[in-house]
C-alpha cells in the first residue's frame, strides 16, 4: 500500500462515523482510532531517528531528604477460571439496554450457551455465549468499553 492509499483512507475515516478501523494484509497492518485512549508504542515500533527533547535542569535540593515509604497494596487474590476472550473488535454491553438488568454478575451461575454480554460491530449485536457450565469470577470490561479481538471478557470457574 503506497502513501497516497494511506492518505485517502485515513481522509474518509477522519471523514466517517467509525470509531475504530483496523486494516491487515500480508504482515501489513494499519489502525486508526478516534477513541481518546493511550496506546503503547512497542519498542521495535520507535526509530533511532527520535528527536531529543531538551531537559530542563533544576536546582538539587539543599538538604538530602530521605525517600517516602512505599505503601503496598494490598494483594488481592488472582480470580480463578477461564477467560472468555472477545472474538471480534466491537463495544461490549454488559445488558441488552440501559435500563435492564446485566447478563451475568460476578457469582452467578452460568449454562453452557448462555449470553455473558453482546458485542455491538458495525451495528450488529453479537451475544457472547458462555463456552462451559460455571460460576462467574470476575468481569474484565465495563459496559459500553471498546474491545479488541482477543481481549478477555469474563472468568468463568
Amino acid at each position: 500500500m503506497n502513501i497516497s492509499e494511506i492518505k485517502d483512507l485515513m481522509s474518509q475515516f477522519d471523514s466517517s462515523s467509525l470509531r475504530e478501523f483496523s486494516y491487515n494484509n500480508n504482515g501489513e497492518a494499519l489502525v486508526f482510532s478516534k477513541n481518546e485512549s493511550v496506546a503503547a508504542v512497542p519498542p521495535a515500533a520507535v526509530t533511532e531517528a527520535a528527536t531529543p527533547i531538551a531537559a530542563v535542569s533544576t536546582p538539587a535540593p539543599q538538604a538530602a531528604e530521605a525517600p517516602a515509604p512505599l505503601v503496598e497494596e494490598p494483594t488481592v487474590a488472582a480470580a480463578e477460571g477461564d477467560v472468555v476472550e472477545s472474538p471480534l473488535v466491537g463495544v461490549a454491553y454488559l445488558a441488552s439496554a440501559p435500563d435492564k438488568p446485566a447478563f451475568v454478575s460476578v457469582g452467578d451461575q452460568v449454562k453452557k450457551g448462555q449470553t455473558l454480554l453482546i458485542i455491538e460491530a458495525m451495528k450488529v449485536m453479537n451475544e457472547v455465549p458462555a463456552p462451559k457450565d460455571g460460576v462467574v469470577t470476575e468481569i474484565l470490561v465495563t459496559n459500553e468499553e471498546v474491545v479488541e479481538f482477543g481481549k478477555g471478557l469474563v472468568r468463568i470457574k
